[in-house]
């Protein structure tokens, strides 16, 4: 059933000017200009078909009309600004989904968590790990965390981490029998493999190593996996630089060469464009970002306590 009401913004008008008393108070209060506030009230008197003011020397009085009209007037618009802070009140706290790579989940979100839940205990993060893309349009999650090279049309997206790869390990394999020292002591070693399987082949071309089989040993379809091999001292891994940070940062993995593989894909935060500024999203938003930065900023000072072996001086991949 249609309502037959008039103009919002001649109601407004009207419950301002008649709650002041006065077209120029109801004109700031509005942000508009009296000769507005005087135009709107003429077109509610018209709509209605009687007058809602009398004109004074001393300014304006209310017609008895218009002293019934106001007080439900003025509910309705407290009913209305009442509903609209609760629904901005319900945006900014509750159920947050995303979905997240398995990997990136177990490895680089998930030992964050406490710091999201100290800073946002409104916020109830549920995460649903999964490789597959999903349309964030659908309304399903409201958040994705993806590797790619960050197209995503339609999309806010906000990159976290720009990803090189490089052999980690347990602490436990720099001793014993064979301890690693440099590149060739691989070939005393498990290699660990993510997918696709070429990682090791990559990395003994860039420090110039030709008389290891690099496809020997066991693989996994999830990084992560690969990571936690590598802490049970299965073994070594090429590790993606986000995903080994927090092993690394415990002295659960160490990194026995420094030489680097670049990667050309990063790990970026995604989300509707129309939905990128809602409070509980925008708050997770910075939140990820300033944890991606501080991430950044140890990563880069493990990187400056290595041995003095660069990735410059290492040969370009061939």
């Amino acid at each position: 059933m249609s309502r037959k009401l008039p103009p919002l913004n001649a109601l407004r008008a009207f419950e301002a000017a008649a709650r002041h008393l006065s077209f120029t108070a109801a004109a700031a209060e509005l942000h508009v200009t009296q000769a507005a506030i005087s135009h709107q009230i003429r077109m509610l008197e018209d709509r209605l078909g009687m007058p809602l003011f009398r004109r004074n020397g001393r300014g304006v009085l209310l017609t008895d009309t218009a002293q019934a009209y106001l007080p439900e007037v003025s509910a309705a618009f407290d009913r209305l600004a009442g509903a609209t802070q609760r629904l901005k009140a319900q945006d900014a706290s509750g159920p947050l989904s995303a979905t997240v790579l398995p990997s990136f989940a177990a490895k680089w979100l998930l030992p964050r968590l406490g710091r999201l839940r100290a800073a946002h205990p409104e916020i109830d993060l549920r995460i649903s790990s999964a490789t597959e893309l999903v349309d964030l349009t659908r309304g399903e999650f409201d958040i994705a965390i993806r590797a790619g090279h960050g197209n995503y049309p339609g999309m806010r997206v906000d990159l976290i981490s720009r990803e090189s790869s490089f052999p980690v390990c347990s602490p436990a394999l720099l001793a014993g029998p064979h301890p690693l020292r440099e590149p060739a002591d691989l070939r005393y070693h498990t290699l660990l493999h993510d997918e696709p399987r070429d990682l090791w082949r990559l990395w003994f071309n860039l420090v110039g190593v030709t008389d290891i089989d690099a496809t020997r040993g066991p693989g996994f379809s999830d990084s992560g996996m690969v990571i936690q091999a590598a802490v049970e001292g299965q073994g070594i891994a090429i590790a993606r630089a986000a995903l080994a940070a927090v092993d690394l940062a415990a002295g659960r993995l160490v990194r026995p060469f420094d030489q680097s593989l670049p990667s050309d894909f990063s790990y970026w935060l995604v989300c509707p464009e129309s939905t990128a500024d809602r409070p509980k999203i925008a708050a997770f938003r910075a939140w990820i970002l300033a944890e991606a930065r501080a991430s950044a900023s140890d990563a880069a000072g493990v990187a400056g306590a290595l041995s003095p072996a660069s990735d410059a001086a290492a040969p370009a991949p061939r």
